[in-house]
């Protein structure tokens, strides 16, 4: 899970496994694979780090890499 803020300053957490993908238009929009779709405060590298930090969490024997350029 990561932890993100909407545009009105709240707080959410989202299920890292269920991000579709990410668009920037000028406001960062994540689509689950629900369909549901969120406008965050983070960048879509922000983003990237979060989900790219929480797999080293739960997963610390595999490797990823630390960012990914968009």
């Amino acid at each position: 899970m990561i932890t993100v803020t909407r545009i009105n300053d709240k707080e959410i957490t989202l299920n890292a496994d269920l991000i579709e993908y990410a668009e920037s238009t000028p406001d960062t929009i994540v689509t689950l694979s629900t369909g549901k779709k969120y406008i965050i405060k983070e960048s879509i590298q922000e983003v990237i780090d979060k989900v790219l930090e929480y797999r080293r969490q739960i997963f610390p024997f595999k490797q990823f890499r630390k960012s990914v350029e968009v």
